[in-house]
C-alpha cells in the first residue's frame, strides 16, 4: 500500500523544493516527467543570475534566463497554495484515495495556513521583480536602439 500524502507536507515542498520539483517526487513518485524537467529552467535562471555578475545587466541572455527562475519560484507558489486550499476531501481522493474523505493527511493546520500565506507573498513578489526586470531591460533596449536609428 501507498504511504499517505500530507497535505501540509506538500504544501512547504512545494514552496521551498518545487524548483526543483521536490513536491512532484513526493506526491508523484520518481517517474514524474515535470519533476525531472522543473530543474531545468531554475538552473538557468540561477546561470543568467551569474551573467549579470560577470557580465552586468547590459547582458541580454541575462534579460530571457533570470525570469526563468522567478516565473519558476512563483508557478511553484501558487501550486503550493492550490495544495494548501484544497479541501481534506479532494485532497484525500486525489492523492490519497484508499482512505476516507476526512482523514488527517488531508487536513488543513496553521502550519498549512502559514505555508499558504507565506507562498502568497513571497510569490507575488518574485513574480511582479522578474515582469518589472523584464519589461524594464526591455524597454531601455528599444530606447537604445532608437537612439541609434535617430542618429
Amino acid at each position: 500500500m501507498k504511504r499517505a500524502r500530507n497535505k501540509t507536507m506538500a504544501t512547504w515542498l512545494t514552496f521551498l523544493g518545487g524548483p526543483l520539483g521536490l513536491h512532484r517526487f513526493y506526491l508523484k513518485g520518481f517517474g514524474d516527467l515535470l519533476g525531472w524537467l522543473l530543474p531545468i529552467p531554475t538552473a538557468l535562471g540561477l546561470y543568467g543570475i551569474e551573467r549579470v555578475q560577470q557580465f552586468g545587466q547590459d547582458d541580454h541572455w541575462s534579460w530571457v534566463l533570470i525570469p526563468l527562475l522567478g516565473f519558476t519560484i512563483a508557478a511553484c507558489a501558487l501550486n503550493a497554495i492550490i495544495y494548501g486550499l484544497m479541501t481534506p476531501e479532494k485532497w484525500n481522493a486525489r492523492f490519497n484515495p484508499s482512505l476516507d474523505a476526512e482523514a488527517a493527511p488531508g487536513q488543513t493546520s496553521w502550519v498549512t495556513v502559514l505555508g499558504v500565506a507565506i507562498a502568497l507573498l513571497v510569490g507575488g513578489a518574485v513574480l511582479v521583480a522578474s515582469m518589472v526586470f523584464s519589461f524594464q531591460r526591455y524597454f531601455e533596449y528599444q530606447i537604445e536602439e532608437a537612439r541609434k536609428i535617430s542618429q
